[in-house]
């Protein structure tokens, strides 16, 4: 029987994502699925190929902004293996408008 691979990548200031994430991983594994929980620093792009769907996560820095120093380069490192993969975005932290939503689902290639 095959077993997908899910990574669950996260930045997390306060403890608010890293518990999101977790939920993420918990929910998962119920599938059945065979899940790696990570921080954004522990990921890389060259990982991606050893897991058939992620989920990345992390909380809104300021107006709408990706956390800068960990996640945010580690996101764009990853953007060229997103397109055709299963992807999970989530956040906490006034996300507002959802614009920024919207552009980092574009930037997974998702419509």
């Amino acid at each position: 029987m095959f077993m997908s691979k899910v990574a669950v990548v996260y930045w997390s200031g306060t403890g608010n994502t890293e518990a999101m994430a977790a939920f993420v991983a918990e929910g998962a594994k119920g599938k059945g699925t065979d899940v790696a929980l990570l921080t954004s620093s522990e990921f890389d792009a060259s990982m991606m190929d050893n897991y058939d769907a992620s989920a990345f996560g992390c909380p809104s820095m300021g107006s709408e902004q990706l956390e800068e120093s960990e996640f945010e380069p580690m996101f764009t490192s990853c953007e060229a293996k997103l397109r055709g993969k299963k992807i999970a975005l989530f956040g906490s932290y006034g996300w507002g408008s959802n614009n920024r939503n919207r552009e980092n689902n574009s930037r997974c290639g998702i419509s």
